[in-house]
């Protein structure tokens, strides 16, 4: 078994002879850029309000970890989900 100063050695030599390979250039390049544009898909309904009435709806919450974003995005737990007031003006 080679001891650590030939194990040294052995690396030190990987680490600098030659050129180091960085691959292509281009791709490289590539890959650095930030895309300019950025995809949004606006939804009429918040999935994250519709699931928190839902449980709302068959059970009692044991802590109130929701009722701050269910106040910024104006729900109360007395609210139906959109999916049911539409539904209930439609058969007006």
């Amino acid at each position: 078994m080679p001891d650590s100063h030939e194990l040294e050695k052995k690396l030190s030599d990987m680490l600098t002879d030659g050129e180091p390979d960085y691959g292509d250039p281009e791709k490289r390049e590539r890959e650095q850029v930030s895309p300019k544009y950025e995809i949004r898909i606006q939804t009429e309904l918040d999935p994250i309000v519709e699931e928190t009435l839902k449980y709302r709806s068959m059970a009692k919450e044991v802590d109130d970890r929701y009722d701050a974003y269910m106040e910024k995005t104006k729900h109360s737990s007395t609210n139906k989900p959109l999916a049911e007031k539409k539904d209930s003006e439609t058969e007006k």
